[in-house]
């Protein structure tokens, strides 16, 4: 198999939705041939270069994706078994883009906000922007403010990514934004918030840099706009 064979077989999987050789895609027959774990190996094992795997791999797939689920041929569940699929991806590829010294676009803290346990939309941008080549610091849910100012403090990280899916705790996202405009390092850092009772208006009345309505646009502000 060429480089490039493998690079495109890497993509199809993750669009397939496929960790492993066992698992089942969206199409039918593919059980038992190589997913995107063994495929990552191998391309390992053929010297690809690891910036390729991820470009070329993995995040051309998860745009893919993202045309899908914007046509509403995928649901949620289809693009998280392809966001757990460039998970699993970046996983084995972290210590060799380290070693190939492989820059990181900057580091990026992310939290559900207190009061709220709901993580599936943070998963799926924490995946995405790891994919995108982001170092992620993933706080989990229910993160209080202090915590959070804490891990973008020790970490010196240039972006935060906050979410919320109820309006009680919504308002978490402006006292993170307040915190940081008191601490002096309001500049130093861009917020961006995202989750289903947000919205740009809400962005822009508590100050944030940036509203996303889903993990692709948040890639694709932090292309542009934001970053």
């Amino acid at each position: 198999m060429t480089a490039q064979e493998l690079l495109e077989k890497i993509a199809f999987n993750v669009i397939q939705g496929r960790v492993e050789a066992e698992d089942e895609g969206f199409d039918e027959g593919l059980e038992g041939q190589p997913g995107v774990t063994e495929l990552v190996n191998e391309a390992l094992a053929q010297g690809l270069e690891t910036r390729d795997i991820v470009l070329e791999g993995l995040t051309t797939s998860m745009e893919a994706v993202g045309e899908k689920f914007k046509r509403n041929e995928y649901l949620i569940p289809d693009m998280l078994a392809s966001a757990e699929c460039v998970g699993v991806a970046m996983d084995i590829l972290s210590p060799h883009l380290i070693k190939d010294g492989v820059e990181s676009k900057g580091k990026f803290v992310i939290a559900t906000v207190a009061g709220d346990l709901h993580d599936i939309g943070k998963n799926i941008v924490a995946i995405m922007l790891k994919g995108a080549g982001y170092q992620v610091i993933d706080l989990g849910t229910d993160v209080p403010v202090d915590r959070i100012m804490a891990a973008i403090k020790e970490n010196q990280a240039p972006f935060v990514g906050l979410s919320a899916l109820l309006t009680t705790t919504m308002r978490v996202m402006g006292e993170v934004v307040q915190q940081l405009k008191e601490e002096g390092i309001r500049d130093r850092v861009k917020v961006l918030i995202g989750g289903a009772p947000t919205s740009i208006e809400f962005a822009q009345e508590i100050g944030a840099d940036a509203y996303c309505k889903d993990a692709f646009q948040a890639i694709d502000l932090l292309k542009t706009t934001v970053a």
